[in-house]
C-alpha cells in the first residue's frame, strides 16, 4: 500500500489495483499540476508491477469524483509559455495512464468535469453512477479556455465530432444515462455496485475500442472530408452569430478539434497546447476567471461575518402567479424543502403547482431524473386558500402585488399565524423594505428578497437589509438563497436597490435612442455585438413595458431627474402595448409569426412618432447606453449600495447579463480607463445634459490614479 496527502494504491486479492484520489481538506477533488511527480510514482509502481492485471481509478470523496482542475495556478502563470507548459504537462501524464498494459477503469460518481472527465476519458473503460448527482463535461469555455489535458483530442473519437464540439462549446454537462447513449461512458449502475462493476470490468481485459455508430448522414458528415468542411465551416458560422466574436476560445476550440480530425492526435495535442497558453492570458479569461474566483468566495460568505444562520425546516410563498410558482419551485427542487404557497384562490395554487410540473416533466422526458424523484419534488409542495400549515415555517416569502399596504397586511398575518422566529421575505422590486417593515412587531425579521425572472433560470437574488434587519436575519436568508441555487448580494435598502438602478438608466437611454431616430433592430443589435444577452428593446418588452412605466416614478422621485423615463412611453400603454405578455409591443407575436428571427411590430414607430433616421454606428450606441449605467455603479458603490466593487460586477452579469468576459462594471471601467470613462461622460454631458454628469468618486478616482481592482 502506498499512500500519501492525495492518492493511495491498494492492491486487491483478486490482484486489481484500486488507485483511490482524496485531496484531505477539500470537499472536492481538483487536479493540480503539483500532482505530476505523485501520479508518474503511482503509475510506474503499477507498470512494475507485473501481478497487478488492472486499475479501477475511484474518488474517495461521498459524492463527487474529480470536479475539475485548480484554476488558481493559471493566475500564476507570466506567459502563454508557462500556461503552454501545463497543458504539455496534463496530456503527458494521461497519454501515461492511457500507454499502461493493463486496463484501467475510472469508476465515476458525481461531479466528473474539466481536468476529471480528461482523466476519466484517459482511461481505457469508464463506468457512472445513476445518481443525479453524478454530472460529466468540459466547462473550461466558461473560463474562457479550452480543456488543455487532451480533452479536445479525446472527446471526438468517443463521441464523434458534432457531439463533441456541441459539448466542449456550450460547456454543457451530461447525465450518465445520456452520456452513456452518447458513447462517453460504458456502462451506468447504483452507486452501491459502482466499485465491483468497475473490477469486474477489469477483470474481463482491457476493451477493444468501439467507434459509436453513427447514422448514415453523420458518417458522411464526419468521415469524408467534404461533410467535415461542412461541420467546421457551419459550427463556425453559428459560434460567431452567438458570440458575436466576443470570446476568443470558442474559436479556437474549433481550430483545435479540426487540426486533431485532420492532422493527427499528436498535432492535435500540439495545437491545443498552444491554444490553451494563449487563451490563459487573454483579458477575457482573466475576467471570466475573476467572477468564478469571486462566486466561490461568496459562497463561503454568510452576508453577515460570523453570524451563524438559522436552520430552514420549512418555507412559505405567498402568491401563487409567476413569480411565487418560480420561488416555490426553486425551493422545493433546488433547497430540498417543503414548501407551502398560499393564494386568494385554488386556481393560483394549481398554476403554480403546474409549473414545477411542468419544468420537472421536461426532465423525466430528457432522461435528466427518474419519475420516481419527480414525484418525490412535487410531494413537497402542497397549498391552502388560508395560513393552515403555517405554524411551523422558517421563512416565508412574499410574491404578492407591488401594493405597500397589501404587503404590510402580510406581515402583519405572518407574524399572527408564524412561530416568533419566522423570517418574512419581500420579493418587490421597487417599494423600500423600511416601509413594508413599518407596522411590524419583529421589524428585525423583514427582509428584502429580490428574485429576477424567470427565477428557475436567473441566477442572481438581491438580499436586501433595512436598518433594523438584524444580522441573523441576513444571514439565515443569504444561506436559504444559496441552497435555492442563487448567488445572493447583500445590497442596501433604498429605491430600485441595486440591479433595477442601474438597468432603469440605461433602458432609458436605449428609449431616447430610438426616440431620436435609430431603429429598433439596430439598437438591439448594437447592445447584443457588445456582449449583452439581448438587446435593451427586446429586454423591455420581456420585462413588460408597464413595469417599467410603474418603477421609473419611484426611481425620479426617490433619486432624481436622471431616472425619468421618456414621455413618449406613455404612449404605448395608452395603445394597449405591454409587452410579449400581451402579444402587443416593439416586437410581433402570436401565431401568424414564424419562430426565428424576430420582427418588429413597424406601427410602433408611429404610436411614438418617430421616423427612422439612422445617425450612430453600433458602438456609439453601445456606448451612450452603458455610460450611464457604468455612472450609477459607481454612484450605487459610493452609497454603500452594494458592499463592494465585486458584488457590484456580480450583480450585473448574474442579474441583467451585462458581458461575462467583460468582468462586470467594475472591471470594465478598470480596464476601459476612469480618465476615458469621464471623458465620454463630459461629451455626452455636453450634448445631452446633466444626466451624463461624471459622479464624484470618478473624478476622485481620476485625480488619484485609482482602480477598483489591484493591477
Amino acid at each position: 500500500m502506498s499512500d500519501s496527502n492525495s492518492f493511495s494504491l491498494a492492491v486487491r486479492d483478486d490482484h486489481v489495483a484500486i488507485l483511490t484520489m482524496d485531496i484531505v481538506g477539500e470537499s472536492m477533488n481538483v487536479l493540480k499540476a503539483s500532482f505530476a511527480t505523485e501520479i508518474e510514482q503511482l503509475l510506474q509502481k503499477i507498470a512494475n508491477d507485473s501481478k497487478i492485471k488492472g486499475v479501477v481509478f475511484i474518488s474517495g470523496k461521498a459524492d463527487s469524483f474529480i470536479a475539475g482542475a485548480d484554476i488558481s495556478m493559471l493566475d500564476s502563470c507570466k506567459s502563454a509559455d508557462e500556461a503552454e507548459k501545463i497543458a504539455q504537462m496534463g496530456q503527458q501524464m494521461f497519454d501515461r495512464l492511457s500507454q499502461l498494459r493493463v486496463p484501467v477503469v475510472a469508476a465515476i460518481h458525481g461531479p466528473c468535469l474539466g481536468g476529471g472527465l480528461e482523466l476519466a476519458m484517459a482511461c481505457h473503460a469508464r463506468i457512472a453512477t445513476d445518481s443525479p448527482k453524478t454530472v460529466l463535461g468540459l466547462p473550461e469555455v466558461q473560463l474562457g479556455l479550452l480543456p488543455g489535458s487532451g480533452g479536445t483530442q479525446r472527446l471526438p473519437k468517443l463521441v464523434g465530432v458534432q457531439k463533441a464540439l456541441d459539448m466542449i462549446l456550450t460547456g454543457k454537462q451530461l447525465r450518465a444515462a445520456q452520456a452513456k447513449k452518447a458513447g462517453l461512458v460504458d456502462d451506468v449502475v447504483p452507486q452501491s455496485i459502482l466499485l465491483e462493476a468497475a473490477v469486474k470490468k477489469v477483470l474481463a481485459g482491457k476493451p477493444p475500442v468501439v467507434v459509436k455508430k453513427q447514422s448514415l448522414l453523420n458518417k458522411l458528415l464526419e468521415q469524408t472530408s467534404p461533410g467535415r468542411k461542412l461541420v467546421f465551416s457551419q459550427a463556425l458560422k453559428q459560434t460567431l452569430a452567438k458570440t458575436q466574436g466576443n470570446y476568443p476560445a470558442a474559436l479556437k476550440i474549433i481550430r483545435v478539434i479540426q487540426t486533431g480530425v485532420e492532422q493527427g492526435y499528436n498535432q492535435g495535442l500540439a495545437a491545443e497546447a498552444k491554444a490553451f497558453g494563449q487563451l490563459c492570458m487573454t483579458a477575457e479569461s482573466a475576467a471570466l476567471r475573476s467572477t468564478f474566483f469571486a462566486t466561490t468566495q461568496m459562497k463561503k460568505e454568510t452576508g453577515a461575518g460570523a453570524v451563524i444562520p438559522q436552520k430552514i425546516h420549512k418555507a412559505a410563498v405567498l402568491g401563487g402567479g409567476l413569480m411565487g410558482g418560480g420561488i416555490a419551485n426553486v425551493t422545493a427542487t433546488k433547497a430540498g424543502l417543503p414548501v407551502r404557497i398560499k393564494d386568494i384562490s385554488e386556481k393560483g395554487i394549481s398554476a403554480a403547482l403546474k409549473y414545477t410540473y411542468d419544468q420537472l416533466n421536461k426532465k423525466v422526458k430528457k432522461r435528466f431524473m427518474r419519475k420516481t424523484d419527480m414525484q418525490k419534488q412535487l410531494l413537497r409542495i402542497t397549498g391552502t386558500t388560508d395560513f393552515s400549515g403555517f405554524h411551523d415555517v422558517d421563512i416565508v416569502v412574499e410574491a404578492v402585488f407591488e401594493d405597500l399596504a397589501l404587503k404590510q397586511q402580510m406581515v402583519a398575518d405572518i407574524e399572527q399565524h408564524c412561530p416568533e422566529h419566522t423570517i418574512f421575505a419581500s420579493n418587490t422590486s421597487s417599494l423600500p423594505i423600511h416601509q413594508i417593515a413599518e407596522k411590524a412587531a419583529r421589524p428585525e425579521q423583514v427582509i428584502g428578497l429580490h428574485y429576477f425572472s424567470p427565477v428557475d433560470k436567473m441566477p442572481l437574488v438581491e438580499v436586501i437589509a433595512h436598518e433594523k434587519t438584524s444580522a441573523q436575519t441576513i444571514a439565515t436568508t443569504v444561506a436559504f438563497a444559496r441552497k435555492q441555487g442563487k448567488t445572493p448580494i447583500v445590497v442596501k435598502d433604498a429605491a430600485g436597490f441595486y440591479v433595477n438602478r442601474i438597468l432603469a438608466l440605461y433602458m432609458n437611454e436605449a428609449a431616447n435612442i430610438l426616440l431620436a431616430g435609430e431603429s429598433i433592430e439596430k439598437i438591439d443589435k448594437a447592445l447584443v455585438k457588445f456582449g449583452f444577452p439581448v438587446g435593451p428593446i427586446t429586454l423591455l418588452d420581456e420585462v413588460g413595458i408597464d413595469v417599467g412605466a410603474k418603477i421609473s416614478p419611484i426611481l425620479s422621485a426617490e433619486l432624481g431627474e436622471r431616472f425619468t423615463a421618456p414621455a413618449a412611453f406613455e404612449k404605448l400603454l395608452a395603445d394597449g402595448r405591454k409587452g410579449k405578455k400581451t402579444e402587443k409591443g416593439f416586437y410581433q407575436y402570436g401565431k401568424s409569426v414564424k419562430k426565428g428571427k424576430k420582427l418588429v411590430d413597424e406601427s410602433v414607430y408611429n404610436v411614438l412618432g418617430v421616423t427612422v433616421a439612422p445617425a450612430l454606428n453600433a458602438d456609439e450606441i453601445a456606448s451612450r447606453c452603458t455610460a450611464q449605467m457604468l455612472n450609477e455603479a459607481v454612484r450605487c458603490l459610493d452609497e454603500g449600495i452594494i458592499a463592494s466593487a465585486r458584488d457590484g460586477d456580480i450583480g450585473a452579469i448574474f442579474g441583467i447579463g451585462f458581458p461575462p468576459f467583460l468582468g462586470g462594471p467594475f472591471r470594465y471601467i478598470d480596464s476601459l480607463g476612469v480618465n476615458n470613462l469621464i471623458a465620454t461622460l463630459r461629451q455626452l454631458e455636453n450634448r445631452f445634459g446633466s444626466r451624463f454628469t461624471p459622479c464624484p468618486r470618478l473624478l476622485k478616482m481620476a485625480e488619484q490614479g485609482e482602480r477598483f481592482y489591484p493591477n
